[in-house]
């Protein structure tokens, strides 16, 4: 680079600020144009996209890189074909820029309504994920803002061959390419510029490991839309159908470690964990899953080789690996009061046929996503039906559960008269 961080993130700063006026007065069809472009350069150049990820994969294993960042780092094909759904899906989805609702006459005889607007200039900070390149940028133009991205250094050889792609899109379409930017550095200095550029940047949207989003939340002068970590349980109410409480415990832990809606702690009612607990340990064995049990769970599980006593960390670890907490609980209470005291407000679920026992989970489990009979695995935008997420967040304030379109927007009055004046 020919200039100093400082001074490349303020020129990266002014060129989104620059085209997020562009973005914003641009209409659905342009941006919808250039997200069909994306999609089909995507995969034109899947081969391309393959081998920068290979380049990252080989340098990410000779660093040491945990299992579980690898696993998001890897764009399998399967991942490369999500994405592009991922953009098709945002194509077909309502544009929600320019909606104007709930209009009411007042007695002054003015009419008072909302409309939705984008929030302006989104920067988005995330690890490991190259599928967030796009998933951000397609979730970003189609709501009117611009974007920059600062990926980690690990995929930056895929960062930068989707960035080229995502330029190609809006050049194509005829909106600023500097609408969405990829940092191009790696850099830690990046983090700290882009973060306190209030002048700049609207909102923050921090995706990766516990150590970035506290740093963010110290230093930021940027509001953030976050979450700080997924502990997330199942419990498996006296209730429960055991063939859905087996398929959904065994889903939401193993079918991928590595995410933030995987279950970490599984809470049993003691009334049925004599049935459940053996059954799930065969289960678990085969992916050779370690056990970390609270006593009596502990004394039902004896015999599995993978088995430890809990310790009071463990409930408010994100292991993000083939470990599981398991609890025995005496019934709803219990598992409510537990998942209070050490949930991290991602995603919870209840497994039960009991209606009034769903319907308490629903109502006092204060967490941003909720389930009855589901896997926690599906809290997820694209199952969601958003087209895709841009981050997930256990805040209260502005956005709540996976953040899509209307995430990524807010809402101001307007005022519609005939001359009135106010008296």
């Amino acid at each position: 680079m020919t200039m100093n961080i400082t001074e490349y993130m303020e020129q990266v700063g002014q060129q989104a600020r620059a085209a997020s006026r562009a973005m914003a007065k641009a209409d659905s069809a342009t941006r919808n144009r250039a997200l069909t472009l994306i999609a089909a350069a995507i995969v034109r150049d899947a081969d391309l996209l393959r081998e920068a990820n290979r380049l990252d994969l080989a340098a990410a294993r000779a660093n040491g890189l945990a299992p579980a960042m690898l696993d998001r780092l890897t764009l399998s094909d399967g991942a490369i074909a999500t994405m592009v759904e991922g953009l098709r899906q945002i194509v077909a989805l309502a544009d929600p820029i320019g909606e104007i609702s709930g209009m009411k006459f007042r007695p002054s005889g003015i009419q008072v309504g909302q409309m939705r607007v984008p929030l302006g200039v989104i920067g988005i900070i995330y690890e490991a994920r190259p599928n967030v390149t796009v998933d951000a940028a397609g979730l970003c133009i189609k709501s009117g803002n611009a974007t920059i991205l600062r990926g980690g250094s690990e995929a930056i050889h895929c960062n930068r061959a989707l960035a080229k792609l995502v330029k190609e899109g809006l050049a194509g379409a005829g909106l600023p390419e500097n609408a969405v930017q990829v940092v191009d550095t790696t850099d830690r200095a990046a983090v700290g510029a882009l973060i306190t550029m209030p002048q700049y940047v609207d909102v923050i949207v921090p995706r990766g490991g516990k150590g970035l989003i506290a740093r963010l939340m110290a230093e930021a002068t940027v509001p953030m839309i976050k979450h700080l970590d997924g502990i997330c349980h199942v419990y498996i109410d006296a209730k429960a159908d055991l063939a859905k409480a087996l398929a959904i415990a065994f889903n939401a832990k193993c079918q991928r470690y590595g995410t933030c809606n995987t279950m970490e702690t599984l809470l049993v009612a003691r009334a049925i964990a004599p049935q459940v607990l053996p059954k799930l340990a065969e289960l678990y064995l085969a992916k050779q899953v370690e056990l970390r049990a609270d006593p009596e769970a502990h004394a039902l599980l004896a015999g599995y080789p993978h088995l430890a006593a809990a310790g009071e960390a463990d409930w408010s670890t994100e292991y993000l690996a083939a470990i599981l907490s398991v609890k025995v609980v005496a019934g709803i209470d219990e598992a409510i009061d537990h998942i209070d005291a050490y949930s991290s407000k991602h995603t919870e679920a209840i497994v039960t046929e009991d209606y009034s026992a769903a319907m308490r989970f629903l109502r006092e489990v204060d967490s941003a996503s909720v389930m009855v009979n589901a896997s926690t695995r599906f809290a997820d935008g694209f199952e969601y039906g958003l087209g895709a997420e841009i981050g997930i967040s256990n805040d209260k304030l502005h956005a709540r559960g996976p953040v899509g379109l209307d995430g990524l927007t807010s809402l101001k009055y307007v005022v519609f008269g005939h001359g009135e004046v106010r008296t």
